[in-house]
């Protein structure tokens, strides 16, 4: 229990920190730039990844509706 609480803690210290150096960090002109390239880079990811799941999510409604018509055919 005491060891998780202080793991527990030092998450919670460390995060507060990583958000206050990297609130610092945005304001120079440098880090200002690098964010905006992160930025960048995890929107291209994220549209990735709703494209990849919308292509998988007609896919599997395809397949579905296939095995729903064969159903329906050997009631028939």
């Amino acid at each position: 229990m005491n060891r998780a609480l202080l793991l527990g803690t030092g998450v919670g210290i460390g995060t507060v920190l990583g958000f206050g150096v990297a609130h610092l960090v945005s304001r120079t002109p440098a880090g200002a730039r690098f964010f905006d390239g992160l930025n960048g880079r995890l929107q291209g990811l994220g549209a990735a990844m709703r494209t990849g799941y919308r292509e998988r999510e007609a896919e599997l409604r395809a397949a579905i509706g296939d095995a729903e018509a064969a159903v329906a055919a050997l009631d028939h």
